[in-house]
């Protein structure tokens, strides 16, 4: 398919054609192919699959995700805010959707209007739905939402019994329909923990409690990327997948397809004497008479600070280590005898197929974890869709 813009707002200019051969800067080329790949993957090993596109698909794209994830075997597509369900439902896209992280005074009317599920995770979320649904006349579509262990959101299993009853009270007043039950892993990344048995049990029982009180939720759904991976038990009715979506597997069990490609032109180059320093604060020194290049890219575009001189590229072939502190705007990469010359391409990251680093890569080289690498993507860079026709 041609390249397109990953989002482009409806004032914006079209960019005037580049000159034959002159690099546009730095580029981040999502693969459709690679999404769709990873999905047919994921969507084999669960019961059904919810595409997670959170954090606008995680850096990706949360459109152009959504549309390819659905196109290979998800049938539903998860989000935190209800502001990001709306963007979703603007796009065109018709999908059953579920927002699951909101404050009691979110947009809630908008969200029934457009038949966007919500995740309740206690009693004043439920009413506040409730309120919404006397306002706009709409049924409510209800998640009821356990925190299994991680003290974040979701329910408190001591409050739980209440808040079954206290939707069970909604169904009757026709204000609410319990369709699901969910609840979240914190250890599944680790295949074995036994937290992950506790968190089941606790689910389970949860799950048997909300049928005590008169629920009938259609789903149960525990496994995010990880337990979907990993343990078959976790799968219940329906798999909430994210991070594996775009080629990122915690567990380091699968082997899952990168979805993004950045790469960069050369800005300048040159020839430096031994002894030459580079960067702020002059951490690097040349130890040898050595070409550089200078790549217009750093950490306002997402590349940690943090991988200073750990950090490497591909570029002319071979992968080539970068010197000196990143900058907000700039890197500088040490060629050795092989000098760049202005509009060549490096690679930042990519598939790692060429030998270019990986999104893993630069996670190891910051001491992070690749979740955040690709959700710190900048806005200032050139934005492409692509697809590969790479098969799973």
């Amino acid at each position: 398919m041609p390249c397109a813009q990953l989002t482009a707002p409806a004032t914006r200019l079209a960019e005037p054609p580049r000159p034959p051969g002159r690099a546009a800067g730095p580029e981040l080329r999502l693969d459709l192919a690679a999404v769709a790949a990873n999905t047919r993957l994921l969507a084999a090993r669960a019961t059904r699959l919810m595409a997670v596109v959170k954090a606008d698909g995680f850096g990706h794209g949360a459109v152009e995700t959504a549309r390819a994830a659905l196109g290979a075997g998800a049938s539903s597509l998860g989000v935190t805010s209800v502001e990001e369900a709306m963007s979703l439902r603007h796009a065109g896209l018709r999908a059953p959707i579920l927002s699951w992280l909101n404050p009691v005074d979110a947009a809630f009317d908008e969200a029934l209007r457009a038949d966007v599920s919500i995740a309740v995770p206690g009693r004043e979320h439920m009413a506040a739905v409730v309120r919404a649904a006397s306002r706009t006349g709409r049924t409510a579509k209800v998640h009821l939402h356990l925190d299994t262990g991680m003290a974040r959101d979701g329910a408190d299993p001591a409050q739980w019994g209440d808040l079954c009853r206290q939707a069970r009270e909604a169904e009757r007043g026709g204000l609410v329909r319990v369709t699901g039950v969910m609840g979240h892993l914190g250890c599944a990344d680790t295949p074995g923990d036994a937290c992950t048995d506790r968190a089941l049990e606790l689910f389970r029982t949860a799950s048997a409690v909300a049928v005590r009180a008169g629920l009938r939720p259609g789903v149960r759904h525990l496994a995010a990327t990880s337990a979907t991976l990993t343990d078959p038990r976790t799968r219940f009715d329906l798999s909430r997948v994210g991070a594996g979506l775009y080629g990122i597997d915690p567990t380091r069990t699968t082997r899952l397809r990168p979805a993004l490609t950045l790469t960069a032109p050369v800005v300048s180059a040159r020839t430096v004497p031994a002894g030459t320093r580079a960067g702020y604060g002059h951490t690097w020194t040349a130890a040898r008479r050595t070409h550089l290049a200078l790549l217009a890219v750093g950490y306002a575009d997402g590349l940690p600070r943090a991988a200073s001189g750990r950090a490497e590229v591909l570029l002319a072939g071979r992968r080539r280590p970068v010197v000196g502190r990143v900058s907000m705007d700039q890197v500088i990469v040490d060629c050795g005898d092989r000098p760049a010359a202005p509009g060549d391409i490096a690679t930042v990251f990519g598939t790692g197929d060429a030998g270019e680093p990986t999104v893993q890569d630069w996670a190891r080289w910051s001491e992070t974890m690749e979740h955040e690498i690709v959700t710190g993507l900048g806005t200032r860079l050139r934005r492409t869709v692509h697809d590969s026709g790479v098969a799973a």
